[in-house]
């Protein structure tokens, strides 16, 4: 034990997973996405293994990591750039994700300045409201982007579900499709469909996603192991392969009310209470500074998590067989929010198992 709040990563899952992904899309390329362990290298190479196409992620500063790692696949940058990190861009990655004629434009004069090309999917908003075009945009913007002598048009994409919860259906990537068949027919040469990220899986699980789709995005799924549309296990994948622990520091016997005059809690939130009388509580070396307190479960199912401050996570212990002891740890299964905050916060130990 370290004596600190630890994450850990089960990298033989994490392959696993990856490689019922790929086996379950029957020959679309997986491009594995590392962005919620803030660009593992570790991550990028058990998604490889699994069979991973690519690896992406939204941040420039993780995918120089992984390039100084070692990692020597097409990286994507999910994220677009603002023009000034044009050069930084092509230096680094192979593919982004672009909406704006600005935004290729400084790509297109970076890419010059290095001597190579770079390649962008044209992102598309079909109903999410996170980046993307509007639908009839989409002719002038692959025109212009087909005109750049260092730009390579890869394909035309979409994001769906994680601004505004929109799920992948048949509808919305058919219009994809369809789409992606126009710019096709317009510039005379075939181009990649970028279905979305992991909560497409939910189509093809449901027989809706359309064959055109050739490539998903896929994070989420392959570490978690759970459909992000419904949070509930997919495809017989690992909802295991990350976990996170913390140690107790405290376990005493409190009522289960505050007494005094309430005001506000630390976050500016007025929260309640349920008076269960005295029960048996637990505190533990973590906070919202490292983790999502709502987004976690702890694997013992009698412990209850009451709630947090900064640093001290509050639980109830009462149920248990046994109580902890200060300095024992409570293992968590984390969903996505509190990965999240997990792998960027510098107070959490990472740890990499099963390589």
């Amino acid at each position: 034990m370290s004596g600190r709040a630890v994450v850990t990563v089960d990298l033989r899952k994490v392959a696993e997973n990856t490689r019922r992904v790929v086996d379950a899309l029957g020959g679309r390329s997986v491009i594995g996405v590392t962005k919620v362990t803030c660009g593992s290298a570790a991550v990028a190479r058990a998604m490889l293994a699994g069979g991973a196409a690519g690896i992406a992620d939204s941040r420039l500063e993780n995918l120089v990591g992984l390039r100084a790692a070692g990692i020597d696949v097409p990286l994507w940058l999910l994220r677009a750039p603002v023009p000034a990190l044009a050069d930084e861009t092509v230096r680094v990655a192979d593919v982004s994700l672009e909406s704006e004629i600005e935004t290729i434009e400084a790509l297109d004069a970076a890419a010059h300045r290095v001597g190579r090309r770079h390649s962008i999917v044209a992102m598309v908003d079909l109903g999410d409201l996170r980046e993307g075009m509007l639908p009839d945009a989409l002719p002038a913007f692959v025109e212009r982007a087909e005109a750049m002598p260092n730009i390579d048009l890869l394909g035309i994409g979409t994001s769906l579900t994680c601004y505004g919860a929109i799920v992948p259906d048949a509808e919305n990537l058919g219009e994809l499709v369809a789409l992606t068949q126009s710019a096709e027919a317009r510039i005379g040469r075939r181009l990649l469909v970028s279905g979305g990220m992991s909560s497409s899986l939910d189509a093809l699980v449901a027989g809706t996603l359309p064959e055109r789709v050739d490539s998903l995005r896929i994070g989420e799924s392959i570490l978690l192991g759970v459909s992000t549309v419904t949070r509930e296990p997919i495809l017989g994948l690992h909802t295991d392969a990350i976990l996170a622990s913390a140690p107790v520091i405290e376990v005493m016997r409190k009522p289960s009310a505050p007494r005094g005059t309430a005001a506000q809690d630390a976050f500016g939130g007025t929260p309640t209470f349920r008076d269960r009388g005295e029960r048996l509580r637990a505190i533990c070396a973590i906070g919202h500074q490292d983790v999502v307190p709502t987004g976690i479960r702890p694997l013992d199912s009698r412990i209850g998590v009451l709630g947090a401050s900064s640093d001290h996570l509050v639980l109830d212990v009462e149920d248990m067989a046994a109580p902890p002891r200060v300095g024992d740890e409570i293992t968590f299964l984390p969903g996505y929010s509190a990965t999240l905050r997990l792998f960027t916060s510098p107070y959490v130990e990472k740890r990499f198992v099963g390589a």
